[in-house]
């Protein structure tokens, strides 16, 4: 309470004698608060992100490359990187995940993939932090620390554990080789907006320099939507091809840029399962439990095409039996 009567306070303070009022805007899955302040018919979002666990800088950095880049991203009104405090321009009320369907899809990803591609020409090594071994590991770790052992109650064996850590090194492998850009990651239905230009994106603080096809799985095997699969494969061949078009250096060959793909998002959908489990167990937040299923849907059926993989493939066979007698489900 004390902190939102401090944010009151500041809002006072800019919009200087008018009156205003301030909601509720959105969720995060961070410890970062979102607010929309309305004053004389107007709208601004207002971002409260606790210094001590967040850094407004961040966000501030990304905001003006990606701004620099050419996509539509919020303006920044005000700062008060002391208190953790930043005062946006309003991008809208409808996220992609509330408006996508079967009509709007295609022409939604098609300018979601364009100002990716944006996005990742306007790419320099150097200004972001490195999306490198230690942070793809750390990533990784989740999953056992957190889905396996916090969420289903399960310690793998020694010899499970080895069967893990040499897969990770697998896949680290592949995503450590890939040709490296900007990366939003989380860029994704909950995190584009329906806006003009199209799309306004958000949540970008945590931008690194990484793998190229990463910001795409988020895209196209998200988390909280799902299309089949002939339908994912049509918008990463659109994707490709805008890429080779951009001179991106996406792979030539379609079929080495999809494995690529796909292998990004074992690392992905690893995390992910590790980090919805986190946010339930640590956070008290239950609304991603619903989304697991998916998340693991998608990692099963990209271990299922890769020989390399089988070996999570046979692990996660073992390990459903203790996930059906937790209550929880592959």
């Amino acid at each position: 309470m004390a902190r939102t009567q401090t944010l009151e306070h500041w809002l006072a303070h800019q919009y200087r004698g008018h009156s205003f009022s301030f909601a509720p805007a959105s969720e995060d899955a961070s410890f970062r608060r979102y607010f929309r302040v309305s004053s004389a018919g107007r709208s601004a979002i207002v971002m409260d992100a606790p210094p001590e666990h967040e850094d407004c800088r961040t966000f501030v950095k990304v905001a003006r490359l990606f701004t620099a880049a050419g996509v539509h991203v919020p303006e920044i009104l005000a700062e008060d990187f002391d208190n953790g405090y930043l005062l946006l321009s309003d991008l809208g009320h409808q996220t992609y995940l509330q408006v996508l369907n079967a009509q709007n899809a295609r022409l939604l990803y098609s300018e979601a993939t364009s100002a990716l591609i944006r996005i990742q020409v306007s790419s320099r090594e150097g200004v972001l932090p490195p999306y490198d071994r230690e942070l793809l590991l750390r990533e990784l770790r989740l999953f056992p620390d957190w889905y396996l052992s916090r969420h289903l109650g399960v310690q793998l064996s020694e010899a499970q554990s080895a069967v893990l850590s040499a897969v990770f090194e697998t896949v680290l492998a592949n995503n450590l080789a890939q040709p490296r850009v900007f990366v939003h990651r989380d860029y994704h239905s909950r995190n584009l907006m329906l806006s003009s230009p199209n799309p306004g994106i958000l949540d970008f603080q945590d931008a690194v320099y990484g793998p190229i096809t990463y910001d795409l799985v988020s895209l196209l095997k998200d988390a909280y939507v799902c299309w089949d699969e002939e339908q994912l494969l049509d918008w990463a061949i659109g994707y490709w091809e805008k890429a080779r078009k951009a001179r991106l250096p996406v792979a030539q060959d379609f079929a080495e840029f999809y494995r690529d793909f796909e292998w990004m998002g074992v690392q992905r959908h690893i995390k992910v399962l590790g980090i919805f489990a986190r946010l339930f167990h640590r956070d008290g937040k239950s609304g991603y439990l619903k989304d697991m299923p998916l998340v693991m849907e998608y990692l099963r059926k990209a271990c299922s095409r890769y020989q390399a993989l089988d070996p999570l493939s046979r692990l996660l066979d073992q390990l459903q039996g203790h996930a059906s007698g937790s209550g929880y489900t592959f």
